[in-house]
Order: structure tokens, then C-alpha cells, then sequence
């Protein structure tokens, strides 16, 4: 049958053909060709740098692990003290709670707009979903004055002063404002895709929320809700702008991307350390990624059958 169906469709005989494999590892080995450059100049010293181009060293490897030695724990630079450690210590502390809380409350929430009707709950989602035209940067300045200052009406405070800016709670909870929306959303849509009969199964047998929740709706949405993690770390991870302005220049919750910047010599040096700190950034969205990239093709209904 499905041999039939391939005949009669040229479209899906010549994507499914040589070709398009062809094509595919084209773009791929273009795609990856950047990173393999980088990878190559991190183990090169400045001389090698500056005297050949990085592919040679393919040909004639000389390598040497002096750059990430020097970029780890410094090499006794004005730039590079301390070295990044610190800073990928401090990269990770931030990443993993941004990256859970808003997992977390978008998920329950996400459950509870799609499966528990109230008064109001269209209007809510709705309300929630338009929160994605705020653009990030409008927010930033008067977030930061909002944790710093608190929130006043004439001489009445309604809202007190947090007091977390310069501490890791102050990057968090801006993280985990930011992506609430587009989670919520995302999540929601997934969840209520789910089958009713599922639901309708576990109410008739007197389950609560919580235990449709934890027993049903958490196995099911694992391939979403790792969808989200991934987008969610690689932003979290990335980001530079949200870190400086909520760490006020507090060297000890830097992340890892505010030091790399630093790296860069007054003019444009500095190469074999930024590309060695440049890759230590690159590896771990790399592992995160492809520790969960078989969610994204794992069925929906493959949880419910087990």
C-alpha cells in the first residue's frame, strides 16, 4: 500500500531518494564547518594561528591543551587571573533553576487552563498568551528599579523592594518571568491535545487533579515539556543582556558569557583563549541537546500505551 501511495506521489518519491540524503549532508557538513574551525584553533597556539590556516593542522596536527588549561584556571593574565571557572560554576547555578521554575509553574498551569474550566479561564490564557508582544528590553530597566526600589503610590507602598538584584534569585525570577508565556502557551496547546478519554477514565475512578497530573499528564507531555527545556537552556545559557543588568556588576554571579567577553584583547586578540572559552560555551548546550533530542520524535501516544 504504501508502495502504491510512493508512486503516485512524485514529491515524496524524489524527497525520500538519494538526493535528498545528498543534500542533507551538504548542509550539514557546511553547517558544521564553523564549529570544527573553532575546535581546531583551540588547541593551536598564537604562533600556529597567525602562520597557517586552521585546516592544516588536520594535515600536521600539532595541538597542545594549554589554551583550556589557561582558560580554566587562569594563566596569570590581567584577563585571565582567575580564569572562567568560576564564571561556568556561576553559568550553571543560573541556567538549571531558570531553566526548572518556569518548567514547573507553566506545566501546572498549562493543566489547569486546559482541563480545569473556571470563569474567566479563555480570558486568562488569552491574557497570558499576549504577554509575548512585551518586548524584553522594554522590561529590563523597570523590572530592576521594581526589585530595587519597590513599587509607590504617592507616599503608600504597594509593593515592597526585593532587595535580589546582584544575587542569583534577582536572575532567576526575570528568566522565569520571561518564559512563563510562550511555555504556558506551547504547553497548554499540548496538554489539551491529549485524549479525553484518559481524563474521563481517571475521574470516573475518583482520581484528583494532583494524581491525573502526576500519573497521567507529566508521562505524556515528557516530549513537550523537553522541547521547552531545551529552548529554554540555550536561552538562559546564551543570554548576556538579562545576567548583566540583573547581577549590577557583581563579579560573583557572572556568567560565563560576560567573562568571554572580556577575553578579547583591546585590538581583536587574544585567539586561542576566546576560542577554547568560546568552545567550554558551545560543549554544554551540545550535551544537553542531544541527551534530549529523542523526546522530540518519541510518540504521543507511546506513554499512555505503557
Amino acid at each position: 500500500m504504501s508502495k502504491k501511495i510512493a508512486e503516485h506521489t512524485p514529491g515524496r518519491k524524489i524527497f525520500s531518494s538519494k538526493i535528498a540524503t545528498t543534500i542533507v549532508w551538504i548542509v550539514t557538513i557546511i553547517w558544521t564547518v564553523p564549529t570544527l574551525g573553532l575546535l581546531v584553533t583551540s588547541f593551536k597556539t598564537n604562533e600556529n594561528i597567525l602562520g597557517e590556516a586552521w585546516w592544516n593542522s588536520l594535515l600536521n596536527p600539532d595541538f597542545t591543551f594549554e589554551n583550556y588549561k589557561g582558560v580554566f584556571l587562569g594563566d596569570g593574565s590581567a584577563s585571565l587571573s582567575t580564569g572562567v571557572l568560576p564564571y561556568f560554576i556561576n553559568s550553571i547555578v543560573i541556567t538549571l533553576p531558570a531553566t526548572i521554575f518556569p518548567i514547573v509553574i507553566a506545566t501546572m498551569a498549562a493543566y489547569a487552563l486546559a482541563w480545569i474550566r473556571f470563569r474567566g479561564s479563555d480570558f486568562l490564557f488569552f491574557s497570558i498568551f499576549a504577554l509575548q508582544v512585551v518586548p524584553l528590553q522594554m522590561a529590563l530597566v523597570p523590572l530592576l528599579l521594581l526589585f530595587t526600589g519597590g513599587a509607590h503610590i504617592g507616599s503608600v507602598q504597594i509593593f515592597p523592594a526585593l532587595g535580589i538584584a546582584g544575587d542569583f534569585a534577582g536572575i532567576w525570577l526575570p528568566h522565569t518571568m520571561f518564559a512563563l508565556p510562550l511555555a504556558i502557551y506551547l504547553l497548554h496547546n499540548f496538554i489539551s491535545g491529549l485524549p479525553r478519554d484518559l481524563m474521563e477514565a481517571a475521574y470516573v475512578d475518583g482520581a484528583s487533579h494532583f494524581t491525573i497530573f502526576r500519573r497521567i499528564i507529566l508521562p505524556l507531555s515528557i516530549p513537550g515539556i523537553a522541547s521547552i527545556a531545551i529552548f529554554q537552556f540555550l536561552w538562559v545559557w546564551n543570554d548576556l543582556l538579562v545576567a548583566l543588568t540583573f547581577a549590577s556588576g557583581t563579579e560573583e554571579v557572572a556568567p560565563l558569557n560576560s567573562k568571554l567577553a572580556s577575553l578579547v584583547g583591546q585590538y581583536g586578540s587574544g585567539y586561542t583563549q576566546l576560542s577554547a572559552g568560546a568552545f567550554i560555551t558551545i560543549a554544554i548546550p551540545l550535551i544537553v541537546f542531544f541527551s534530549l533530542q529523542r523526546y522530540f520524535v518519541r510518540g504521543l501516544l507511546a506513554g499512555s500505551v505503557k
